[in-house]
């Protein structure tokens, strides 16, 4: 690049252009990121400032839900369709790969046929990607660096809606809405373990840090239920005052939050005793919960208002609201780099 037939301004440009591309990405701020299902995008929000800094059109219709990769450079949003779980609409059978960095899309994972994709999961040991695929009663397996399907484990129940994944990798955790049971996976043997009957119809679920516990909401009264991991069964149950949606433990495995929609408000759980201690009010239907890597702040979408409410876990008070996208639901993670 360096040749005498160079001017020395143009000669010094291309060096310095080379070393330029040469260097890693820079520095980038932690974000928060919003699956906005009324307006099909992705919204990217800016954590200190609580502003959101771009839209990303989905492409399809219409993502629920979010998660990031663990370098925190690229969002997978399943296109799940256009209706909610058990409802009629479209299928879904594409998820879209979003780079943070420059705010587009920049692949495409195809099912080869509509399963309804919905819930990602980055396995916390092997750094795959596991999505449930509710038409196939199965969680699907997918190399996110090729962004090839090399796998599948069974559910053995309809709508596995959401997935969970214990701290150490081994065990998986599916909620079958309207089947009203819990799948219990060995995601190294890719097998169906077990299937845990908990109520007619139940919501999301969720697994403490220590993996003693998996919580999931009984849509047909006012209680969690709550999972003893060792023996895969329902063994205890906690009173709500209202039927509850999404819940969300803390990173020291001492509080579990929880959304309850008709109330406008979340509950917090205090997992020694198992009851429900506190609760705070919040802009209207509360959906999914994502608590701050460090424990201290909490961030509710809430899907009537286009809003995600900022609640300081250890004063317990909402701090701000952040504007994003209208339908406001699943919620994700990028740590600044």
């Amino acid at each position: 690049m360096n040749t005498p037939s160079m001017p020395r301004p143009a000669r010094l440009l291309a060096v310095f252009g080379t070393l330029v591309s040469s260097l890693p990405a820079g520095p980038s701020a932690a974000l928060l990121l919003v699956a906005d299902k009324g307006d099909r995008t992705l919204s990217i929000v800016d954590a200190a400032s609580g502003h959101q800094v771009a839209a990303v059109d989905e492409e399809g219709q219409t993502g629920h839900e979010v998660a990031v990769s663990p370098d925190g450079r690229r969002a997978f949003v399943p296109i799940y369709g256009s209706a909610g779980v058990g409802q009629k609409g479209t299928d879904g059978q594409l998820m879209r790969v979003i780079d943070l960095e420059t705010r587009s899309i920049v692949g495409t994972v195809d099912f080869g046929k509509p399963v309804r994709p919905h819930k990602p999961v980055f396995g916390p040991k092997d750094g795959l990607l596991y999505v449930t695929t509710e038409l196939e009663q199965s969680v699907t397996i997918i190399d996110p660096a090729t962004l090839r399907i090399i796998g599948s484990i069974p559910t053995g129940a309809i709508e596995s809606h959401m997935l969970a994944i214990s701290g150490d990798g081994r065990r998986g955790y599916t909620a079958n809405v309207k089947a009203g049971s819990v799948s219990v996976l060995d995601m190294e043997a890719r097998t169906l373990l077990a299937t845990i009957p908990v109520a007619p119809v139940i919501q999301r679920i969720s697994v403490s840090p220590d993996g003693r516990w998996a919580f999931t909401a009984d849509e047909t009264a006012a209680r969690l239920a709550v999972i003893d991991t060792s023996t895969n069964s329902v063994s205890a149950s906690i009173p709500l005052p209202g039927i509850a949606f999404g819940t969300t433990p803390t990173p020291d495995g001492k509080w579990l939050l929880v959304t309850l929609p008709a109330l406008r408000s979340v509950g917090l759980v205090d997992l020694s005793s198992m009851r429900m201690v506190k609760r705070l009010d919040v802009p209207k239907a509360p959906q999914e919960i994502l608590v701050r890597p460090d424990g201290a702040v909490a961030y509710v979408s809430c899907d009537a208002s286009a809003q995600v409410a900022v609640i300081n876990i250890m004063d317990w008070k909402v701090e701000k609201l952040i504007d994003v996208g209208k339908t406001a639901d699943g919620l994700a993670w990028a740590a600044a780099r």
